[in-house]
């Protein structure tokens, strides 16, 4: 082989060796989330992702597998925590059955308005983390759902009138409301609801007006009562091992683009709101207001619950508890 040759080839091989670094140096993540594309959580991760390429230059790519296409809800958290996935969204409040802690923002009528919910999440946002941070992952991101209401297929007066009805679940805390109001809890994830309802599986739910509005309710419900029982936030985890692997500037361009995320979540889905229940209202959902009557017994309710979620979340509980209601 010639001098000539011998070049040609040298840089030939430094390109392949090029190449194959650029290559290497791009990490693409999978991301598993439980709603819809139509979802405001899913949007906004998806902006989330946008920025992540975006900051990184492309050297961070993470695709979104929505509506629980990958994995289903109730087994995210876990896929993320044994690094199946090292990236996921999840409703804080399913994991209750592993620790009441993170069903902090479930407890009827204790932070039932954007403010309180802020204000509560405050408080117990750093035993979150240390959790989680205690099982190999890191919160990047929260954010509430709008305020949760009643659905229904007949009116309701009373607690009395759900007495026995099938109504659809989606964590512990709810179930444990609809054992409350004497109904029968049954747990069923967003994908399904409208199939639930056309079989007859449930017959009333506890939710949000988004999810009311990505269901299109209207097609198989008639009522919708403005409770305003709780606020339920969304956790956007990353696998810690995966996250650390990282170079120091993609790891901060995923915090800053987390912090925009949770920033602007809160914003729609406070601006949204109101907007979830003109639209329903438009179809034809009747939106009611709980009677005196049934909000007393809400509260009650929430009372209760609020009592039992801190006996149960131990010190941690009590000591949100404690610092939420200032004593």
């Amino acid at each position: 082989m010639n001098r000539r040759r011998i070049v040609i080839a040298i840089s030939a091989a430094a390109a392949l060796a090029l190449a194959a670094g650029a290559v290497r140096a791009q990490t693409k993540w999978d991301m598993p989330t439980p709603y819809p594309d139509s979802n405001f959580h899913t949007k906004n991760v998806v902006q989330f992702t946008q920025d992540v390429a975006k900051a990184t230059g492309g050297k961070l790519v993470i695709a979104v597998h929505s509506n629980g296409s990958l994995i289903k809800m109730p087994e995210i958290k876990r896929a993320v925590q044994t690094g199946q996935v090292p990236i996921g969204e999840i409703l804080g409040s399913v994991l209750a059955n592993e620790s009441a802690l993170f069903a902090f923002d479930s407890n009827p009528f204790l932070a039932n308005s954007y403010a309180k919910q802020r204000r509560l999440w405050d408080i117990a946002r750093p035993y979150v983390e240390k959790k989680l941070a205690a099982q190999g992952i890191e919160l990047l991101y929260t954010v509430a759902w709008p305020p949760q209401g009643i659905y229904t297929k007949k009116p309701i007066q009373t607690t009395a009138d759900l007495k026995g009805v099938k109504f659809r679940t989606y964590s512990p805390t709810t179930s444990r409301f609809a054992e409350l109001l004497g109904a029968v809890p049954t747990t069923v994830q967003v994908p399904d609801i409208p199939q639930a309802f056309k079989t007859g599986l449930v017959d009333a739910m506890i939710t949000s007006g988004a999810t009311g509005v990505d269901t299109q309710a209207w097609d198989y419900l008639s009522y919708y009562y403005d409770a305003q029982a709780f606020l339920p936030q969304n956790m956007v985890l990353v696998n810690k091992a995966a996250f650390d692997k990282l170079p120091a500037a993609e790891r901060s361009a995923v915090l800053k683009a987390a912090q925009a995320a949770e920033a602007r979540g809160w914003k729609v889905s406070e601006a949204e709101n109101e907007n979830y229940v003109k639209t329903m209202a438009s179809h034809g959902i009747k939106v009611e207001q709980p009677s005196a009557k049934l909000e007393a017994e809400f509260e009650a309710i929430g009372r209760q619950m609020a009592e039992e979620w801190a006996k149960k979340a131990g010190p941690e509980g009590e000591a949100i508890l404690k610092a939420y209601r200032g004593k």
